[in-house]
């Protein structure tokens, strides 16, 4: 069977799986950003150590290799975090480690909060600071608005409070 019809991802018990990639941006993290990698450090390293001993098991080598990969990103995340104190963050501007309270034209509120790309949520609050939503509201004051080509088409967006 050719190459081009096996899934990439679908690495033998005996194949190192791809490595996590990393972001080329700076790792900005908020205390709980910071918190949260320590925890997956200290998860990891922890499921990796049940797995010492004897890797007769395809299954448990194959899983010994995925805690490794993954252990590997977390270390490497934490090497490169950069620790954000949203204190010293000027409380009028939107900034990093900031909750952003919007307002649509519709008047209905969207509330994010600027986080480090390992701390966002898919959809939820939680935004990277790296999103080009998020690059265009930093530097905002209350009452600034701005104007976004959405997915539904042009959007206006105020800024109606900012909380650290």
């Amino acid at each position: 069977m050719s190459r081009a019809f096996v899934k990439e991802d679908a690495s033998g018990p005996d194949e190192d799986p791809p490595e996590r990639p990393v972001s080329p941006h700076p790792n900005y993290a908020t205390p709980r950003g910071a918190r949260l990698l320590h925890e997956a450090e200290a998860r990891l390293a922890a499921d990796l150590s049940e797995l010492s001993g004897s890797q007769d098991d395809p299954a448990r080598r194959k899983r010994k290799r995925l805690l490794e990969r993954d252990l590997r990103y977390v270390r490497a995340r934490l090497e490169s975090l950069i620790l954000a104190d949203p204190a010293a963050a000027p409380r009028d501007q939107v900034r990093f480690g900031a909750r952003v309270t919007l307002t649509g034209a519709d008047g209905a509120p969207r509330v994010l909060r600027i986080v480090g790309e390992d701390e966002a949520e898919e959809g939820g609050e939680l935004v990277p600071w790296t999103g080009p939503f998020v690059q265009a509201l930093l530097g905002l004051n209350p009452g600034q608005s701005l104007d976004w080509d959405g997915s539904g088409g042009p959007e206006r967006w105020t800024v109606a409070a900012i909380e650290y």
